[in-house]
């Protein structure tokens, strides 16, 4: 075994004997069913901490010659696929991971020739008649040692994009690497010696204009999942799997780590947060403290038009509609709020709708990133917003609805050039975000089917608050009472249908005319 080439199974093996594993490996029937296919190059882009590392350690496992798989792989769902064993460990397996090869103080654009370097220095130790003796690159020694020998290999490259996201304006490297990487897979020469090509980073493949620089992978992106939408990272029933049988919380855990839509009907979480939280026995934020947190902080304070305005208006729930198609898949080539709202798809801040083509905030963890991002940005009036959300909810629950009202404004009046809006789905903007800190005591739901309609929004305690549940009426040049009649007349509360303790009743009015806030509280 080598370090590059047939390095074995233990990366895997360490991940299958973990305390907390998923097993993921039914993606294996897949990337056997596209083995020798011109379906056979494949990149997968997802966040940091997305299983994205794992999932190519469990490709070298299995295909790798270099190691005897069998038991570890015996337990798995892949076992009883019926070609499970016609490919396992058949092939001779090329694994580097990019980041490996990156050196501080070394200039980037050596980092090909770093690569080249080592794998050809395996190849031929292992292959020592077939390589060329004036073979210089890494294609010119997998041709030779195909064409004396009929080998090919199942090619895997972790961390694909680490030049594109560390070296951002170095056009040089970049422009070398790619090249590199055009050679290796996209030579007529290439398709003789790929069994299988696997790349996985955080970006999708750069483009130029239009055009991928590598048009012949099939990409498996945040924006288009497609058939592996499930393998990498946590679906809902394997998350809901382990919180039941570690005795964590779903609901709660579901609020600060799900949220990201892969293909309609499917989200995901982050693996690594869940398993994090599992492994503590407690909720929190353990995506903080990372490179791309850096890079947030950037690129939200960019001066594009309507970028600020439309982070503000997610942050307080709403969604945001973007055209994601220019994006150039780099981290420098943006020409509008949307490409910078595309980036951060990719790097797990956004989730993504295709239907609706339409972009938020995934989940509570996440936010917590953007409050952090956007205050470190200076952004007063928000901040100033979400700091006042406590004595916003301390004076809801002493139905002290003048106070109420007058905190309401206030947020409104402060960010009026971001919370426009003109009609009570709107309007429910202003009061997420005035209400920002109630996720502490409760699962906040907007439009919540109960009785003869949907509830605006309803507060639900959470099972350690003792705090009163909430249904909240909106109401836009109506009346404070009125909302609170449309409460009980449809019937409402019979959302919170077994819920046993105090109920307040709270209606929320704005009057374009005057600019003000009426509400209404009543208890139950």
């Amino acid at each position: 075994m080598g370090i590059f080439l047939n390095p074995g199974n233990r990366g895997f093996e360490s991940a299958v004997k973990s305390q907390i594993y998923v097993d993921k490996t039914q993606m294996l029937a897949y990337t056997n069913s596209v083995l020798d296919s011109e379906q056979r190059y494949l990149c997968v882009s997802r966040p940091r901490r997305f299983g994205k590392s794992i999932t190519a350690e469990m490709l070298v496992a299995y295909y790798g010659r270099g190691c005897d798989s069998m038991e570890l792989f015996r337990n798995c769902r892949i076992a009883s696929d019926s070609r499970f064993r016609e490919h396992l460990n058949r092939y001779d397996v090329i694994h580097v991971d990019i980041n490996s090869f990156r050196r501080a103080g070394e200039p980037e654009e050596g980092i090909v020739s770093r690569i080249q370097g080592a794998l050809l220095g395996e190849l031929r130790e292992c292959y020592r008649e077939c390589v060329p003796g004036d073979a210089v690159s890494l294609r010119e020694a997998l041709a030779g040692i195909n064409n004396a020998k009929g080998t090919r290999f199942v090619v895997i490259i972790d961390e694909w994009d680490a030049v594109f996201r560390e070296e951002k304006e170095d056009n040089e490297a970049q422009t070398e690497y790619i090249d590199f990487l055009r050679g290796l897979f996209k030579d007529a020469p290439s398709k003789k010696f790929i069994k299988l090509a696997y790349l996985t980073g955080i970006l999708p493949i750069k483009k130029y204009g239009t055009e991928s620089a590598l048009n012949n992978f099939d990409e498996f992106t945040m924006l288009e999942a497609d058939v592996l939408a499930e393998y990498v990272g946590f679906t809902e029933s394997e998350v809901r799997e382990l919180c039941e049988k570690h005795g964590m919380d779903f609901e709660r855990t579901a609020q600060w780590y799900d949220g990201y839509v892969v293909e309609k009907g499917l989200h995901v979480y982050n693996p690594k947060s869940v398993v994090d939280s599992i492994r503590r026995k407690r909720i929190g934020n353990y995506w903080t403290n990372t490179e791309t947190y850096e890079s947030l902080k950037s690129y939200i304070s960019m001066n594009f038009d309507g970028l600020r305005d439309a982070v503000a208006r997610m942050l307080a729930g709403d969604s945001c509609r973007i055209n994601p198609a220019k994006f150039q898949n780099d981290m420098t080539s943006f020409k509008s709020r949307d490409d910078i709202l595309t980036l951060l798809i990719h790097l797990g801040y956004l989730t993504y709708d295709r239907d609706t083509a339409s972009v938020w905030i995934p989940n509570e963890e996440v936010k917590g990133e953007f409050v952090n991002a956007i205050e470190d940005a200076g952004w007063k009036p928000v901040m100033d917003a979400i700091n006042a959300s406590d004595r916003l909810l301390e004076a809801t629950w002493q139905m002290d609805a003048e106070a109420v009202a007058e905190r309401i404004g206030a947020v409104h009046m402060a960010n009026t050039s971001v919370l426009y809006y003109n009609d009570e789905n709107s309007l429910s903007c202003v009061i997420t975000l005035a209400y920002y800190n109630a996720v502490k005591e409760y699962t906040i739901v907007r439009e919540m089917p109960a009785g003869k309609g949907d509830a605006d929004i309803v507060f639900l305690p959470r099972k350690h608050s003792d705090k009163p549940a909430m249904v909240v009426e909106l109401k836009w040049n109506h009346s404070a009472r009125g909302a609170i009649r449309q409460i009980k007349d449809k019937k409402y509360v019979r959302a919170l249908e077994g819920y046993e303790g105090k109920i307040l009743l709270v209606g929320i009015n704005y009057d374009k005319k005057t600019k003000k806030y009426k509400c209404s509280i009543d208890p139950m």
